[in-house]
């Protein structure tokens, strides 16, 4: 398993490096540092013509991506990559297909607040485009003192794609050997599958709890015996009001799943998952809505 680091050397960069690590280590997976260059870059005035400013810069990048590799541990297989593109998201994706990798692992842009998103135009384009997972590093993970993923939340509706997403959850859990908890959305999301014109607050509250059960009993036929499983029902007056109220600790990370607007085995993200995005101070996995090669 193969997984890459969209890098910058800026404190964006790093955090989606130490994402990588966290994920490559609980994971079993090789880390592919990959860093995107735009070709035939005006040289500036002060370089000489001759002296070939693409060379340079790609000299000082293989600085960067050298430094990159000696801030992964020793116990994770890494490799670093250099490569030309007008667009550092479409480079990504490039070495995605030569790499025969999983996903993809980028930082948040840089005017976000401390511990959380802000998806920037790298993500967006990548969101807009990807056909493998792609992981959202907050800001400020790159302070971070955990080694490995604690606990994987699935944050899951009734929409297309909820299916793949928690067959996802559940194969990434078991391989990480790590605790799976599941979140129903159910109740926050007006669009969802199940509500009809004649709801009320108690029968959406009653289709919540059925939806929460039926999807714990789908995740626990899917693992081993006791295997570490929980469901929460996510309640609160809005969707970034419920992910207030979770437990969060240094160390989870997020899933959800793409947008029912998506076109098939890409990511898009749907409105709920924005909101939640907004104050959720982990990591988080966008999966695309139908399967995927891995």
């Amino acid at each position: 398993m193969r997984l890459i680091v969209g890098y910058l050397a800026t404190p964006s960069g790093e955090d989606g490096l130490v994402l990588g690590a966290q994920l490559a280590r609980s994971l079993g997976a090789r880390l592919d540092i990959c860093m995107v260059l735009p070709p035939d870059r005006r040289v500036p005035t002060r370089v000489p013509a001759e002296s070939g400013f693409e060379d340079i810069l790609a000299s000082r990048a293989q600085k960067w991506l050298d430094e990159a590799r000696h801030m992964v541990a020793d116990d994770i297989d890494v490799e670093v990559h250099l490569s030309f593109h007008e667009s550092f998201a479409q480079g990504l994706l490039d070495e995605v297909e030569r790499l025969d990798a999983q996903a993809i692992v980028v930082g948040a842009s840089g005017d976000g607040l401390l511990g959380r998103h802000s998806v920037g135009s790298v993500s967006t384009e990548l969101l807009h485009s990807a056909h493998v997972p792609l992981a959202l590093a907050p800001r400020g993970t790159r302070h971070s003192s955990a080694s490995k993923i604690r606990e994987v939340t699935c944050a899951l509706g009734t929409r297309i794609g909820a299916d793949v997403l928690l067959r996802t959850a559940v194969r990434t859990a078991e391989r990480m050997h790590t605790p799976l908890r599941l979140i129903s959305l159910v109740s926050l999301d007006p669009q969802n599958d199940l509500r009809d014109e004649h709801d009320t607050s108690d029968t959406v509250r009653e289709r919540s709890v059925r939806h929460a059960a039926e999807t714990l009993d789908e995740a626990r036929s899917a693992l081993p015996p006791d295997f570490p499983v929980s469901v929460t029902i996510a309640d609160g007056s809005s969707v970034e009001s419920a992910v207030r109220t979770l437990d969060w600790q240094d160390g989870d990370l997020v899933m959800v799943g793409s947008s029912r607007l998506a076109q098939p085995r890409r990511l898009f993200l749907g409105s709920t998952a924005t909101k939640m995005l907004r104050v959720l101070p982990v990591p988080m996995v966008v999966v695309p809505k139908q399967e995927f090669d891995s």
